[in-house]
């Protein structure tokens, strides 16, 4: 596969035109050749964000709205083109990379919805026939820089939200997803929105870093969303301060599944499977940590590991559909090795699965895990979860809240007034009561606290993330002034 750059409606090579591979985690195979971005490129693409909005944002809500159900519509009928590529870029299952253009397809609609919603109020005051009001109006050009793995919904929340509300874009896609991220460009493409509206880059990671710091101080562009890790989102926020720029960071996560002692365990069961292992566990809201009462833990971890064995392993490429496929990289399988061999050596024992090798690894649960290990609140990223036994309510909001993050949660009790008040009592973004971790609705607010970041993603919220609310009032020629 070979892809471009996309500036001012044009695909076109680096300025030069060097170019960067995506190699296959496990075969070394070449996937993917992609053009290199240069920082002139990235100013180019600023500028041309820049020029597009000028008229964009003067484009009425029907015609915004009418070309995002489009890029939905085109989405969805690329569906076998999205499986074929994440699974050779990503490792991903086609269960996975369908979910993913569905949820995309969502989320282009659910900001289709939006372009009606933009409001401002009317404000009492105390001048005398005057009308004082709030506007919410469009930014400007956005950095929306995204990840590797959720491939599709992760750049389409970034695409749709900021474009719905009168900004343009500059996407800057992942270096492990170059054909994947460059397909979501083509669908915005073929839905027909102007020349500008989007621009997409990708670069190797060496050049990563001096792009961003272009974009991040261009004038051009006002805001800035990433979705990452905690270090990077940390720097783009200290480099964003700089010039006094807003961000929309989300962030590492280390996701609590809280089963208590009256809880239904086959249910929890099928949740912690799920959330632990879907994509190889290589979500931000991944299980990584069951936080389980001692009264049941046993049955609990016992039935646990058995329907963990059972989920099929491979690589999509090759052995066709699977639920654990290989790990973006190598390097995943040996940091996580590195924490295996540490909360090992510190007293956890293995429940089922192993170690990794290279960018293999068996679905994995290591059990008795204690908070002097590295992997207590270290984010895997990978098919591996952790049983943290606890003796009563008190003590799982205790362990659930003793981690650095605070996105993605879950609570398994039959008594619902109880699982409330645990769900009411853990610092999360979102709580799920009786359900898994691993959840997404375009129309609910999605974000996390502490480590995990600021700002929310879908819904209502994205309207304070992508516009500026301005005070304007109509008033009398002829009023009195002190002086």
């Amino acid at each position: 596969m070979n892809t471009k750059l996309f500036i001012n409606n044009v695909w076109i090579n680096s300025s030069d035109q060097q170019t960067f591979e995506r190699k296959h985690p496990v075969s070394g195979e070449v996937m993917t050749e992609c053009a290199n971005s240069t920082v002139m490129d990235a100013l180019k693409a600023a500028q041309a964000a820049q020029e597009a909005f000028q008229t964009w944002k003067t484009v009425g809500p029907s015609e915004r709205r009418r070309l995002l159900l489009r890029v939905a519509e085109v989405m969805e009928s690329k569906t076998p083109e999205f499986i074929e590529v994440m699974a050779k870029e990503v490792g991903a299952s086609a269960l996975w990379a369908g979910f993913n253009v569905q949820m995309s397809a969502n989320v282009f609609r659910e900001a289709a919805s939006l372009a009606t919603q933009i409001q401002g109020e009317t404000i009492p005051t105390d001048k005398s026939d005057t009308l004082s009001m709030t506007l919410r109006q469009p930014v400007g050009p956005i950095l929306s820089i995204v990840p590797w793995n959720g491939t599709a919904v992760l750049a389409a929340r970034a695409i749709a939200y900021p474009l719905v509300c009168g900004n343009t874009v500059v996407f800057k896609g992942s270096e492990f997803s170059p054909a994947t991220h460059a397909l979501i460009t083509q669908c915005v493409q073929e839905a027909g929105l102007p020349a500008g509206v989007l621009n997409y880059l990708n670069s190797s990671p060496d050049r990563s870093p001096e792009i961003a710091d272009a974009l991040i101080s261009a004038k051009e562009i006002r805001r800035i969303n990433f979705t990452g890790s905690t270090r990077v989102g940390s720097i783009i926020a200290q480099k964003a301060a700089l010039h006094l720029k807003r961000c929309l960071l989300e962030l590492g996560g280390k996701s609590p599944l809280i089963v208590l002692d009256d809880a239904d365990i086959d249910a929890a069961v099928k949740a912690a499977v799920f959330g632990s292992f879907l994509f190889q566990g290589q979500i931000c809201m991944s299980t990584e940590r069951l936080v389980v009462d001692e009264k049941i833990a046993d049955e609990f971890v016992a039935k646990f590991a058995e329907k963990t064995k059972r989920l099929s392993a491979g690589d999509p490429c090759v052995t066709g559909d699977c639920i654990i496929g290989p790990m973006v990289s190598p390097n995943s399988g040996e940091r996580i090795n590195g924490l295996f061999k540490d909360a090992i050596d510190k007293g956890a024992t293995v429940a089922c699965g192993g170690m990794a090798q290279g960018a293999v690894m068996p679905a994995t649960i290591l059990d008795h895990v204690k908070s002097n290990m590295r992997i207590y609140d270290e984010e895997t990223f990978g098919p591996i979860t952790v049983v943290i036994r606890c003796n009563g309510e008190a003590e799982a909001i205790r362990i659930a809240n003793d981690s650095a993050y605070g996105l993605s949660s879950g609570v398994f009790g039959r008594d619902i007034n109880r699982a409330l008040r645990v769900g009411m009592s853990i610092e999360y973004g979102s709580v799920h009561i009786n359900g898994s971790t691993v959840q997404n609705e375009a129309q609910a607010p999605y974000g996390g606290t502490k480590n995990t970041g600021y700002g929310r993603f879908d819904g209502r919220a994205v309207i304070d993330e992508f516009t500026e609310l301005k005070w304007l009032t109509i008033e009398p020629f002829e009023q009195q002034y002190p002086f």
